[in-house]
């Protein structure tokens, strides 16, 4: 039996999410075509006949602008040191530059074995990928090199073959039908806060935060949720609510419908929005929204 801790880390916005949803087929993780989407480590729990592997989708790095940020950055920084194994996962459509550079020195200091994943390769040619590969070899050693797609699930079965070769031997740490370590109530907030940055688009930027207020179960089976989405001003706020309360509406729709589909039970969604002026750079708003050193 083999298990242990993969650590998966990149800049923002490389598919670190859909990959971690596609190995563990449901949604762990939030996906969003918007930067720095994974606020949290989310442990997703893979568990099949070779072992268990427990995987930490760690919000993208870049340089930080506020607190929150600062938050992600560590987070990041601190879990390749806290695994048995790192996935360094790369877009192949972006070119090598700085922000790669970064992770790469970062990197340089990991005592565990570190794989490159070279992610979207069903975009770009196969010389575009070479060249990519020969780019990456040139400034660090890597244990495996994988070229994959996490959106089309191209080499994901190798992948999982590799990092089973590459971890020690080990018990189970989860029960075999654990998907996350994360409660309930923090992915029903997650799922919330994808459809209002899906929703919203370019009108609202990551100045939004969901906080699960009350989690009840009801008669029958029922689940009354009442969540309330954060904005940093007012103007935010009015564009949440949307003309008529419509946008409001429509975040709550398609929330309540995922939402349902993870309990497979009826949920009554109560939704909110309020104004937190300048919480990401609020020490005290970031502890009570569950963003913790």
């Amino acid at each position: 039996m083999k298990s242990g801790f993969v650590s998966i880390v990149g800049r923002p916005n490389v598919g670190k999410s859909t990959l971690i949803n596609h190995i563990m087929g449901s949604k762990i993780a939030i996906v969003s075509d918007k930067p720095q989407t994974t606020r949290n480590r989310i442990q997703g729990i893979y568990t099949c006949d070779e072992g268990q592997v427990i995987f930490i989708d760690t919000p993208g790095v870049h340089k930080p602008k506020h607190l929150l940020g600062e938050y992600m950055v560590n987070v990041s920084a601190r879990s390749i040191n806290e695994v048995d194994l790192v996935y360094y996962m790369v877009d192949v459509t972006r070119p090598l530059g700085g922000g790669e550079r970064y992770i790469i020195n970062i990197l340089k200091e990991a005592s565990v074995p570190v794989y490159l994943l070279l992610n979207k390769i069903d975009l770009v040619s196969e010389e575009s990928i070479m060249e990519t590969m020969q780019d990456f070899h040139g400034i660090m050693k890597f244990t495996e090199v994988i070229p994959i797609s996490a959106a089309k699930g191209t080499n994901i079965d190798r992948l999982l073959e590799m990092t089973f070769a590459g971890l020690p031997e080990g018990p189970l740490y989860y029960a075999e039908d654990d998907l996350t370590d994360q409660p309930v109530s923090f992915l029903a907030a997650e799922l919330i806060r994808e459809k209002a940055l899906f929703l919203t688009r370019d009108e609202v930027p990551h100045a939004i935060a969901v906080e699960v207020e009350a989690f009840e179960h009801k008669r029958a089976g029922k689940v009354y949720l009442r969540a309330v989405i954060y904005t940093e001003r007012e103007t935010q706020k009015a564009i949440i609510i949307g003309k008529g309360g419509q946008m409001l509406k429509s975040i709550g729709e398609q929330s309540r419908h995922d939402i349902e589909q993870m309990l497979d039970t009826q949920v009554y969604l109560d939704l909110w929005v309020k104004v937190k002026k300048n919480w990401r750079d609020n020490e005290g708003n970031l502890k009570q929204l569950g963003y913790r050193p």
